[in-house]
């Protein structure tokens, strides 16, 4: 079992589509965002590309730490030069005592729609302590979703 990490495929298709709206959708009339959230999962979880929802199997279970994880703050799409992106404001689960192996970003407006999934690498643990989930810059090279 592993975590590789990947944008999910189906999210692709989906985009495509007009399922997620990562700020306000002319295509859905939304007039707000879709609600993202990151899951954190242990290592006998298995994830990649394929994988298209949330699931609780394999979700980190600990001390100040809830399952379906936090509710994410988007950073509004935007572009620069030929390449669209967005990203995520950091997350803390606070005083939290867990481990975990990786993570999914899902969109829990649409139906726990999976659109990525992040491979740390090994187990990070935190002992009452804070847990946090740094993103990347949101710039068209380091944002964490990049259209180029």
């Amino acid at each position: 079992m592993a975590i590789s990490q990947a944008m999910a495929t189906s999210f692709k298709v989906q985009i495509l589509n007009g399922i997620h709206a990562f700020g306000t959708s002319v295509v859905r009339a939304a007039t707000t965002a879709d609600v993202f959230k990151i899951a954190l999962y242990t290592s006998s979880a298995t994830m990649d590309a394929s994988t298209t929802v949330y699931a609780a199997t394999n979700e980190v279970v600990g001390t100040g730490y809830t399952a379906t994880g936090n509710t994410l703050t988007n950073v509004a799409p935007t572009s620069t030069g030929t390449t669209a992106f967005t990203d995520f404001a950091d997350t803390t689960w606070t005083t939290a005592t867990i481990t975990a192996n990786g993570a999914l970003i899902y969109n829990s407006t649409q139906g726990n729609k999976a659109v990525c999934v992040l491979a740390f690498g090994g187990d990070k643990t935190s002992t009452a302590g804070d847990f946090t989930i740094v993103f990347p810059t949101a710039d068209a090279t380091n944002a964490i979703i990049r259209i180029a």
